[in-house]
């Protein structure tokens, strides 16, 4: 591998291993994710071989870094008998209804963190690097939490770091708190975290006055956040407190639950705000670019925005109607089990681009935007 050269274009990680995986069949995680923004990018002609790696799966050894050998061990052994002692779930928390046994509990988040350590690698002089399968942002040291079982974007970074990138920004977008990530670099001063989510919403972490040790960010934003305020938030926060740090490196967490048709959140975005960030993110021109998954339980809306964050990474049209093969590829897609799946709106089949959702701004946004700023 050529550490010394940048990648040439923007890369695509991905993996087989989602398609078809599922968490159950009542839960979040249930719908098709990565494989169909796989097979969105590849019917619209932007994701060619040369574009495009395939993840590794990520080696105990290698998990090690941040996550304890118990902890790995007990996955293992977990998706090896399909069950758990309750001496392990309580433990581990893993076997519950949010991080429940299923065929590929070990394999499939090895997978996702196999990419971000090897985005890390292939990071090391600078490029580009979207990984829809990543995010999971939750996972802690010792313990599975939030539909995660490994904490992907702290690996991601361990191995950025390790790879030469000195200071780090972290923005999650998400519309849950970046809980994990934040006990993994807290305090940390070549670190500085950066998370906008929604109030009084599981974990319950991120309040405004939670400062990390001073490298955290947080924002928590009231439902029914908008894209007039995202847009502020953008400008006024994101921005200036990633550009005032001189980052080596930027992670964006784009977890695409903080959308008006997502089921686990009470935020009102469009996917156009997701993109605007991004976008402004790669304005700044960060050596290094990783941009992750996350959160996101609709299939269409998230298939939809993680196709246009791989579209905006490559300064690729996003057409106003998709072509036939598109079409397809969500016109096959099933959400079972919630109402929205059994009628879904035209607009899901046909375009990537959501109408903007602009709004007013409430005075809470502008009110904890300041006491941030103030601390810029």
């Amino acid at each position: 591998m050529d550490r010394t050269t940048p990648l040439p274009r923007p890369l695509f990680l991905g993996s087989e291993i989602y398609r078809g995986s599922s968490y159950g069949v009542t839960h979040p995680l249930r719908v098709p994710r990565v494989s169909t923004v796989m097979d969105l990018t590849r019917a619209l002609g932007w994701l060619p071989p040369a574009q495009y790696r395939a993840s590794p799966r990520a080696k105990p050894g290698a998990l090690e870094i941040w996550h304890t050998p118990a902890y790995l061990a007990a996955l293992q052994q977990a998706e090896a008998t399909q069950t758990v002692t309750p001496e392990i779930r309580d433990r581990h928390g893993i076997g519950t209804m949010s991080n429940p046994i299923y065929a590929e509990m070990f394999r499939r988040p090895a997978t996702a963190a196999g990419a971000s350590l090897l985005a890390g690698e292939l990071l090391a002089a600078g490029g580009i690097i979207h990984h829809p399968g990543g995010g999971t942002h939750h996972g802690m040291p010792d313990r599975a939490g939030g539909f995660c079982y490994l904490n992907d974007p702290v690996l991601a970074m361990l191995a950025l770091r390790r790879a030469g990138a000195r200071r780090i920004v972290y923005v999650d977008i998400d519309a849950h708190h970046m809980d994990g990530v934040e006990v993994g670099f807290a305090g940390d001063p070549d670190t500085r975290l950066i998370s906008v989510h929604e109030e009084k919403r599981w974990p319950f972490t991120g309040a405004l006055k939670d400062t990390g040790g001073g490298n955290c960010f947080n924002l928590p934003v009231p439902r029914g956040f908008n894209d007039s305020e995202m847009a502020l938030v953008r400008d006024a926060l994101i921005l200036p407190a990633t550009a005032d740090f001189a980052p080596d490196a930027v992670v964006l967490q784009c977890g695409a639950d903080a959308v008006l048709e997502d089921p686990l959140s009470r935020l009102a975005l469009s996917n156009n705000a997701h993109w605007a960030v991004v976008r402004a993110l790669m304005d700044l021109a960060p050596p290094r670019l990783l941009v992750l998954g996350g959160g996101g339980y609709n299939p269409w809306s998230v298939g939809r925005l993680w196709t246009g964050v791989w579209a905006t990474l490559n300064g690729h049209d996003i057409p106003d109607r998709l072509p036939p093969g598109a079409e397809a590829v969500l016109r096959a897609l099933v959400w079972e089990r919630a109402s929205a799946g059994r009628n879904p709106p035209e607009h899901w089949f046909t375009t990537l681009r959501d109408a903007p959702r602009d709004g007013p701004i409430h005075e809470a946004v502008r009110d904890r935007l300041a006491v941030l700023r103030a601390r810029l």
